[in-house]
Formats: C-alpha cells, sequence, structure tokens
C-alpha cells in the first residue's frame, strides 16, 4: 500500500495558521519537510501555557521522535538558524540529530540582505514590502547558477572561490547603483566557515533520506511556507515571494516524486490578511478592519508588523484549491468573528473581474475552545458550508482559538 503523505499549505496569503495545524497533525508522521522559503516564513504554536515562534525549522520539532527536514527548495541564513535553534533550546526543545539540512539548499549570506535593504529603500512607495531578509537576492544567486550551498560551508576552499566571485558583482551593483557601502567578503568566508563547523552535523543528502524512510513505509509532512498568493508564478505578481508556495514546488523543492504527495490540506483563515504591499480587493480600512487587527492579533510573526486585514475571499481560496489539488480544508481563527453581526463574503468575480458578495448573519456567541461542529452557533456552522460549497473542498478542521486544545476535528 502507498505511504500516505500529506502537504500542509497556505491557501491564502499566507499568516493563515500552518503552524498550528502542523503542530496538530504531527504525531501521525515520522517526518515533517519545509520545502521553500527562508526565515522570512512565520510559524506560532500556542499550547497550555506554551507559546512557539519558528522561521525556518518545521513545527515537527516540538514532537520528540519527529526527524524536521529544511529542504534543497529553500534559502537558509545560517545565523538566524542557530539563533532559532539557541531560543527553541531555551525553551526545553531537543534539537539534536532530528534536525536535518539539505546540504544542496542555498545559503543567504550577508551581501544578499544588504541588496534587499538596498533596494526597497530606493525603490521608495513601490516596494514590493519584503522583509529585508536577503530571501530573493539568494534565490537570484541560485537561479543564475552563483550561489552557495549548504555544503560549501564544510568547504573553506570552495567557499572562498565563490564568496569572492559573488561579492565581486554584487558590491559593484550595490557601491554603484545604490550608493550604499560594500559587504567585505573576508568577513563573510571568516564568519561562514565557523558557522559551518557548528551546522555540519545537520547538513546531509536529504533526497536520499526522503527515499529512504518512504521506502520504509515512513510517512512525511510537507510544510509550506506563505500561501498560495504568494507563489512566485501563480501568485499577485510582482508583490509575491522568490518561491513556488504551491504543491508543484514540493516535488523540485524536497526531490519527491509528484506522486508522493498523496493528501493535500489547505489552510484558510476565516477573513483574510496581507503583510506587504500588493493587490488585497476584500482590504477593511475601516473601523471592521482595525477590529480584525486587534481581536486576530495580526501582526506578522517573523516582521511584526501590523496585517492589513479583509473579509474572506473565496474566489482566491477556490484558485488555490485548483491549483495544489487540496482534498480538504482547515479554517483557522472562526472565534475571530464571534462577536460580528453580518460578515461579507466574496465569491467570486463577474465577466469583467468585479467581485460578487454575499451578505451572511453572524453568530455573536462564543465559539472560543469549542471542540464538536455541531457545539457551533448554527450561522457558524453555515459559515463553513458556504466555504465548501463554494470552493468544492470539505472542511475538516475547524480552529476555534490558538492553542493545540482549541480545535474541532470533522
Amino acid at each position: 500500500m502507498q505511504t500516505r503523505n500529506l502537504a500542509v499549505l497556505g491557501a491564502q496569503w499566507g499568516d493563515e495558521g500552518k503552524g498550528k495545524i502542523v503542530d496538530l497533525l504531527c504525531d501521525d508522521f515520522d517526518i515533517v519537510a519545509r520545502f521553500q522559503g527562508g526565515h522570512n516564513a512565520g510559524h506560532t504554536v500556542k499550547f497550555g501555557a506554551e507559546h512557539y515562534s519558528l522561521h525556518l525549522i518545521p513545527s515537527g520539532i516540538l514532537h520528540p521522535g519527529k526527524t524536521c527536514v529544511l529542504g534543497n527548495g529553500m534559502v537558509i541564513d545560517p545565523v538566524a538558524l542557530l539563533a532559532e535553534v539557541a531560543k527553541l533550546r531555551d525553551q526545553g526543545v531537543v534539537i539534536e540529530d532530528n534536525l536535518r539540512i539539505s546540504s544542496a539548499a542555498h545559503c543567504i549570506l550577508p551581501i544578499h540582505a544588504a541588496l534587499d535593504q538596498a533596494r526597497e529603500t530606493a525603490a521608495g512607495e513601490e516596494q514590493i514590502g519584503t522583509t529585508r531578509r536577503g530571501i530573493g537576492p539568494a534565490y537570484e544567486s541560485k537561479m543564475s547558477r552563483h550561489g552557495v550551498q549548504m555544503a560549501d560551508l564544510l568547504d573553506e576552499k570552495t567557499l572562498r572561490k565563490k564568496v569572492e566571485s559573488l561579492y565581486e558583482e554584487k558590491n559593484a551593483l550595490l557601491t554603484r547603483l545604490y550608493r550604499a557601502d560594500p559587504v567585505d567578503p573576508e568577513e563573510t568566508i571568516r564568519r561562514y566557515t565557523e558557522l559551518g563547523e557548528t551546522i555540519g552535523p545537520w547538513i546531509t543528502d536529504t533526497v536520499a533520506l526522503l527515499r529512504e524512510a518512504m521506502e520504509r513505509g515512513g510517512r512525511i509532512m510537507f510544510e509550506g511556507a506563505q500561501g498560495a498568493l504568494l507563489d512566485v508564478d501563480h501568485g499577485t505578481y510582482p508583490f509575491v515571494t522568490s518561491s513556488s508556495c504551491c504543491a508543484g514546488g514540493i516535488a523540485t523543492g524536497l526531490g519527491v516524486p509528484p506522486s508522493s504527495i498523496t493528501e493535500v490540506l489547505g489552510v484558510v483563515k476565516a477573513y483574510t490578511t496581507r503583510v506587504g504591499s500588493g493587490p488585497f480587493p476584500t482590504e477593511l480600512s475601516d473601523r471592521t478592519g482595525e477590529y480584525l487587527r486587534s481581536r486576530g492579533n495580526e501582526f506578522g510573526t517573523t516582521t511584526g508588523r501590523p496585517r492589513r486585514t479583509g473579509w474572506l475571499d473565496l474566489d482566491i481560496v477556490r484558485k488555490s484549491v485548483y491549483l495544489s489539488g487540496m482534498t480538504a480544508l482547515a479554517v483557522t481563527k472562526l472565534d475571530v468573528l464571534d462577536e460580528l453581526e453580518r460578515i461579507e463574503v466574496a465569491i467570486g468575480r463577474d465577466p469583467s473581474g468585479e467581485l460578487s458578495w454575499k451578505t451572511v448573519d453572524g453568530w455573536q456567541t462564543p465559539t472560543v475552545s469549542l471542540k464538536r461542529f455541531d457545539d457551533l452557533p448554527e450561522q457558524a456552522r453555515d459559515y463553513i458550508r458556504l466555504i465548501e460549497d463554494t470552493c468544492g473542498c470539505p472542511v475538516s478542521i475547524v480552529s476555534t482559538g490558538p492553542r493545540r486544545e482549541e480545535t474541532i476535528l470533522r
């Protein structure tokens, strides 16, 4: 029988609550693997009195006996990685041989962050709204075949050759075009050689690791970062991230066959949020939008920036369901809508591109911590059914609070 592996992917512009959902389902899997992005992602996990913020490491790290993989499709800042490891260890999380990093993943260097910052500053009001952490420039180096891979940190001679070549070009760009200070290649070579010595035990051939695990019957959860509408090919370009956030990115970002992705769970917030610039057709800039931001604690896990808020847009969710072949949905933050008398939902677009709307009654009664679907108010159950009917995909999970235990499993 084929091993049943699950992808957990964002169906909006990210920040849908994927960290909680991955954490919730981890017990049924042996490996949790990230396939794209870098430390521009932010996953929050809460259970009991514990609160964890994750950026590079999959949420499975909080579960003993699970192996967490950072795949070849990621770009990794070693400094940020070790800072995250240190913080998690301070919280009592064990990180030893349960973490594995692809030798082919690319490395974010100081020159990449410097370029990211210089570009955004120069763009002024036209900036993309990146986290300025070097994600995009690192992917550029990868695609131009001038990148530094994680394996290169283990060989000072190779690292020096690649850094010197890369910095010669990028420093010219920094100083001549952006009038910014250059970045010292010698300091990068010294520092990153030292970082390689620390990270070295985790660096491995993760393609072989995943293949061997599946051959043994092990189950894998593929954890996405960001959301489908930030996908570099299928999102609201150019206001997107620099990697493939949809299910298609799993095969290339981890080196697994597409047939190994047997189920795809899309995570949908009960309303819509977005960080950074770009189109947002259902955005609310009024008192209701501020209410959603305040009640939902809509501030970026990675940046702390306030998120833009708006009504649920089922047209983009339906697109995400199609793009990734989603087999089920998880709806998060339903409880944030508890006090609203009326709720607007965008259910489609007419031939001219204008949104079609449906107004539904709010339930105006608490749903926080409810654990049975039948215990939800009738209007809340109708809201979930509207999502299912419009998107053509069943809702199998409903989150009624930020903690692991505040969840309805259908």
